[in-house]
Order: structure tokens, then sequence, then C-alpha cells
């Protein structure tokens, strides 16, 4: 039995080593060409067009195991595809993750102060109900008070 175990794990162990599984996590990089992506479509459609695209949990702003959000400086989340109630909040400002960082503050204070950089705190990946340790873009839209963000989740983050 232990044998028969041993070598059906030689296909999982196979794949891990070589970095295949990665090829399903989205990137760092990929993170800040949706927002730009998704901040060039908010210049040349109208916001509840970008809304409706941007929310779509099937549409191109979901990818991988990542996906774009849309908010105002306000705290308001305009558009989310895969949490849409946090769309049906006066704002998320007051929302915290497990560790109390009040991460939507966090990602305000940044587009309004500096205009685009990185965030850590821990959220549940899509599908799942447990958070995972996630750093996210955040980038503002030129001329506008809004801000896109999108992220990736990572292991050994320091918070």
């Amino acid at each position: 039995m232990k044998r028969l175990l041993a070598i059906a794990m030689i296909p999982v162990i196979l794949l891990v080593a070589s970095g295949a599984w990665a090829d399903d996590l989205a990137t760092k990089d990929e993170c800040v060409t949706k927002c730009h992506e998704a901040a060039a479509l908010l210049s040349s459609r109208s916001l509840a067009d970008c809304i409706e695209l941007i929310g779509d949990p099937q549409g191109g702003f979901v990818w991988k195991d990542s996906y774009v959000f849309l908010m105002d400086l306000e705290g308001k989340m305009l558009a989310h595809p895969i949490k849409p109630e946090l769309t049906r909040k006066k704002h998320v400002l007051l929302e915290t993750d497990p560790l109390d960082k009040a991460l939507f503050v966090h990602f305000v204070n940044l587009g309004r102060n500096v205009g685009h950089g990185w965030v850590e705190y821990m959220w549940p990946k899509p599908g799942k109900t447990s958070p995972s340790k996630k750093i996210t873009y955040i980038y503002r839209v030129p001329d506008t008070n809004l801000i896109v963000g999108a992220g990736v989740y990572v292991a050994g983050m320091m918070y």
C-alpha cells in the first residue's frame, strides 16, 4: 500500500518541482498591467459601462487567481467581480482583515497621496472563505477620484 501511494505521488512531486502549477497563479506584473488596462477603459468609456465590465465575474478583468476591482476615493466599492456584496455598502472603509488592518483605508490613502503602490493584508482566495496572505497593487485613474486594484496571493509574506 505504501509503495502504491509513493508511486501515485510521483506526478504531484514532478508537477510541483517543475513549477507548472505556478501557471495558474497571477503575477505582480499582470496585476499592474490589468490595473492600467482598467484605467484606460475608464478614460474611454462611461463609468456605468466600466462598472459592468470590471464587475463581471466571467469578464476580462478576472484571470487565473486574481481580478480587478474599482473603488472611489470616498471608500465606495463600485465593482468587485468576486464579492459583489461589497458594492451594496455605503463604503467599505470600516472593513478590516483578520489582523484588524483597515485595508480599504490603506487603498484609498495610497491612491489619494501617492497614486499607486502595493498594500499587504489578508483576504480569501476566490471561492474560499479562509483568508490568505495577499499583496494588491493600487492605481489611481488619472484625473479622477477612482482607484483600481488587483493582487496576488503570496506565501511567507511579512505583515
